[in-house]
């Protein structure tokens, strides 16, 4: 007979949503149990935004040492970079993440579980060793997997999850992908060592950007090195002896490589987990269906993060999760995440973010009343080493009083820029509002402040 054990919450997955919501949930007094089979953090921690970063950092660290010997420093011609040993410190990093999650847990009286759970009906989930936990409230927080082409040769590609195995540069590289995670390993990857040829089965990257960035961004990227094949439509990865080679729809096969990492999208992790066993929805892209609210279509069942498609962002994951929370246990009843307006960042070099309407969005929902302010320069450290890498800020504006829709910045220190932006535009900043604004000199982020 299974052991049964009584909770006011369970949550299946202990990413950042899960643990978010469950840390909420312990803070109003609620008994919780959080299941993991695997390393806390989920995706984000382990194999995305934490590891992803400290390799861009070790990239932009490249970069920089690169142009310092422009500028007049005494630094060897190809300065060594250690791999294995920057490896050991990210990791190092990471494992510290694990502990305080762990602490952090046992301090909140939160049981954690390394399991497997799998919904028997709404108020019980079983374990994977058998013991079964009766709920009041379930939340489902199992996030994504990285997916692969759906083409023949497609298992000899690694997935993003791939990339952090690496304790040294591929010497070519081709990315399947126009995305943040094929443009973002693009960057590290060129700047690290190796040669990238990035495919594009679009006609542009980064389909959410706004336009202009996306161009200048490509422009970018081809001064660094980078090869970008647009409309690129792949229908095979074949094995040619120890190298890789693509082949696409019009049976032209592409140079070889030593490394193809497919970058094409995630699915949500909803496979095992009981959801079709208690008539939990899923969307047409096999999502979990929830409301504004973080409610699935059953009682006492609710879902955060990658597994509902919703805005895919760590931090969105962990707004909305605490906000269900307040409202299932704090006696919030209109608690809920507002999806507008969200800043997101790629880490590309440079990096590019935004804020609100793109320019084509803001014009699809305001026609003619939409004014775009726009700045395209070299910050002070490029212009200096001559380096051709451009930056582009761009605002979008709507209405006779110039309300700002939308900020969009692709330079250097555009994702530390952009957070305080963002805060302004969410409390409806004005063109004026900026131009009252003394600038700081000199700084890219000044140009946010000058553009007339």
């Amino acid at each position: 007979m299974s052991t049964q054990l009584e909770f006011d919450l369970v949550v299946l997955g202990g990413g950042s949503g899960g643990l978010a919501g469950a840390f909420r949930a312990a803070q109003h007094g609620a008994r919780v149990a959080l299941l993991e089979p695997n390393e806390l953090g989920g995706t984000c921690v382990n194999v995305g935004c934490v590891p992803k970063k400290a390799m861009w950092l070790a990239a932009d660290l490249a970069g920089r040492i690169s142009l310092a010997a422009q500028l007049g420093f005494d630094v060897p011609a190809s300065p060594r970079f250690d791999w294995r040993e920057f490896i050991a410190d990210r990791q190092r990093y990471i494992h510290g993440i694990h502990g305080s999650y762990r602490k952090r847990l046992d301090e909140s009286g939160i049981v954690l579980l390394p399991s497997f759970g799998r919904l028997l009906d709404t108020n019980t989930v079983e374990c994977a060793e058998g013991t079964c936990l009766r709920t009041k409230h379930v939340m489902v927080a199992t996030g994504s997997s990285p997916r692969r082409p759906d083409v023949p040769g497609a298992e000899l590609s690694w997935v993003s999850d791939d990339f952090f195995t690496l304790c040294e540069a591929p010497g070519r590289v081709a990315l399947i992908g126009g995305g943040y995670i094929a443009v973002e390993l693009a960057g590290v990857l060129q700047i690290l060592g190796s040669r990238v040829d990035l495919f594009a089965r679009g006609a542009r990257l980064l389909s959410q950007a706004d336009d202009e960035l996306a161009a200048q961004l490509a422009e970018n990227y081809r001064q660094q090195g980078i090869h970008i094949s647009f409309d690129y439509r792949l229908a095979a990865i074949e094995q040619d002896g120890a190298r890789l080679r693509l082949r696409d729809e019009a049976g032209v096969a592409s140079d070889g490589y030593d490394v193809v990492i497919s970058a094409v999208g995630r699915t949500a992790n909803t496979s095992g987990i009981g959801l079709e066993d208690v008539g939990v929805a899923l969307d047409a892209e096999g999502n979990i269906a929830v409301d504004d609210y973080q409610r699935t279509c059953v009682d006492h069942i609710v879902a955060v993060g990658d597994v509902t498609g919703k805005s895919t962002l760590t931090p969105v994951a962990i707004a909305a999760a605490r906000r269900a929370m307040d409202r299932v246990f704090g006696g919030k009843a209109e608690s809920k995440l507002d999806y507008r307006d969200i800043p997101a960042v790629v880490f590309a070099h440079p990096p590019l973010g935004g804020v609100g309407l793109t320019e084509a969005e803001a014009r699809e929902q305001h026609g003619d009343d939409v004014h775009v302010y726009r700045t395209d320069f070299r910050p002070m450290l490029n212009a200096l080493g001559d380096v051709p890498v451009r930056s582009l800020f761009k605002l979008v504006c709507v209405g006779d009083e110039r309300r700002v829709v939308g900020i969009h910045l692709l330079g250097e220190a555009a994702d530390e820029i952009l957070q305080g932006f963002a805060v302004a535009l969410k409390k409806g900043i004005t063109l004026d509002d900026l131009h009252d604004t003394v600038a700081i000199h000199p700084t890219s982020a000044e140009e946010l402040v000058l553009m007339r």
